[in-house]
This record gives C-alpha cells, sequence and structure tokens, in this order.
C-alpha cells in the first residue's frame, strides 16, 4: 500500500485529549474526513488489548486505503496486519524492524537533530518523524522544541544522503499553524512531505470536519507566501502594458485616495484626469 504522509493521524487514547470517546470511532470520523495515515500510539495498554485495537482501526484503514503503523511495537503490528511500524530512538533499530516485517513494510523514525535523521535515512528508513516543533502536553519526555529552523535544519541536512525517505514534522501543530509550518520549513532542496497531528484531530469536537478542515488547509499555501515562480518583466514589457492598465482604471472607475502635498498637487491632479477620473 502507497504512503501518502499528508495529513498524518497520531492517536492518543489519554482522558486529557480522547474524552470519554471510543478512539476507534474517532479514527473512523478522522479518516472519512482525509487522514492519509494512522499511527497507533499507545504507552500504556497491555499487549492483547492493543492487538485488538490494532486489528479494529485496521479494518477501518485498510478500507480507505490508509496504511496503519504501530507506535514501536513490531509484535502487534505483525498480529494486526499493520502495514508497519514508527520507532523512536530508544526502541528497535531499523534493520531489525525490517527484518521481522520484510521489505514492504513501512518504518518510520523520530528525530530531532541532523545527525538522527542522517543517520536514520542512511539505514532506510521509509520516512522521519521530525520534531517536536511547538511544545505539547501529548507526548512527555520531548528531547527538545526545535522550531520550524531546527526542521529547516535537519531538511538541509538530508541533502543527497537518501532522496527517498519521506518527512513529516510533529509537535504542536493545529490548523493555526500547519500552513505556517510547512512554507517556513521548506528549502531549496527538500520540503515536508506532511504533518503530524494529535490533538487538533483526536481532541476536536467534531474529528471528521477537522481532519476535512486541515487537508484543506495543507493543500494550499498560505496567503502571506510568494509565488513560487514570479513572474519578472523587463522595462519594455511593464511600459507596453500601460496604456492597457489605464484603459482598465477608467472602466473600473475605482476611487483612488491620494496623499498628496502642495508641490505635487497640480501634477497628481493630472494624472487622474488623464486615467479618466475626477480630482476631488
Amino acid at each position: 500500500m502507497k504512503a501518502d504522509y499528508s495529513l498524518y493521524l497520531v492517536t492518543d487514547s489519554t482522558k486529557a485529549i480522547l474524552g470519554d470517546r471510543d478512539l476507534v470511532a474517532v479514527v473512523r470520523a478522522a479518516v472519512e474526513g482525509g487522514v492519509t495515515i494512522v499511527q497507533l500510539r499507545d504507552k500504556t495498554r497491555e499487549t492483547a488489548e492493543l492487538i485488538r485495537i490494532a486489528k479494529e482501526l485496521h479494518s477501518i484503514t485498510s478500507a480507505h486505503q490508509v496504511p496503519l503503523l504501530i507506535n514501536d511495537r513490531v509484535d502487534v503490528a505483525l498480529a494486526a496486519g499493520a502495514e508497519g511500524v514508527h520507532i523512536g530512538q530508544d526502541d528497535i533499530d531499523i534493520a531489525s524492524a525490517r527484518k521481522i516485517l520484510g521489505p514492504d513494510a513501512i518504518i518510520g523514525v523520530t528525530t530531532s537533530t541532523e545527525d538522527e535523521a542522517r543517520i536514520a535515512a542512511k539505514a532506510g528508513a521509509d520516512y522521519l518523524g521530525i520534531g517536536t516543533v511547538y511544545a505539547t502536553q501529548t507526548k512527555e519526555n520531548t528531547k527538545a522544541v526545535i522550531g520550524t529552523s531546527g526542521v529547516r535544519n535537519i531538511l538541509s541536512s538530508l541533502g543527497s544522503i537518501n532522496e527517498n525517505v519521506k518527512t513529516v514534522c510533529i509537535g504542536g501543530i493545529k490548523p493555526s499553524n500547519a500552513q505556517r509550518v510547512l512554507y517556513q520549513t521548506a528549502t531549496a532542496s527538500k520540503e515536508l512531505d506532511g504533518v503530524a497531528i494529535v490533538s487538533a484531530i483526536i481532541g476536536a469536537p467534531d474529528p471528521k470536519q477537522a481532519a476535512a478542515h486541515l487537508k484543506e488547509l495543507i493543500s494550499h499555501p498560505p496567503p502571506f507566501a510568494a509565488s513560487a515562480s514570479p513572474q519578472i518583466l523587463s522595462t519594455r514589457d511593464i511600459l507596453d502594458r500601460v496604456p492597457a492598465i489605464v484603459k482598465s482604471l477608467g472602466e473600473a472607475k475605482p476611487l483612488c485616495h491620494n496623499m498628496t502635498n502642495l508641490v505635487v498637487q497640480n501634477f497628481a491632479a493630472n494624472v487622474a484626469l488623464a486615467i479618466g477620473a475626477s480630482p476631488i
């Protein structure tokens, strides 16, 4: 199953985030809203219970062609038939996970430094989970908050080590900053393939709507983003366009508030008259 990392959901079953709702129902709604990949992260449940939940989630995700990854637990991923695992710096190594799960498994690695990212990329990680971007209450013991500049530095450091490795960032990502994070972290050679979301979807009153809103946001650049390929006009090109611009101004009849002074007021008035306006 091919992975689309653009809207990556990481689950959180704590009462502070999930509340009294059913995790499976929340994930189902989120997938229906546009989540493209799901990671089951639960550090407290017993193995049998975790496998049961993973199988329930997998029945939902597979029906939508959405990969399911299990945090840390290779055994649970195997038992549930999940598409892969996400491992931390202190978990099983990539080579061992690959040997157990097979060559087609999706293996992601948490990275928070340039060295960690380079090592994971060279070791054959399918994607890197970079962060923590912003401070968050959903994950304890984060090494550091690296901000968008830290993510950008990691992307820059990857260079040509592994052109196929994908990247997502995690940590405090929400509707108000998702576009900005994607924009500010992009480098000339590499940009994020997606954002990992926890509480902004899991804790949302309407997970489906929250996922759909985030999906829409990350599909477009922020309003303040410059054009990727700005058009550069020569002086001749600009002058050639002046008559058409003046004509369109006369047809549109806009209100032009001209702030001027005594020195240039006559000139400003003549310009207004020349384009068919009335200097008032």
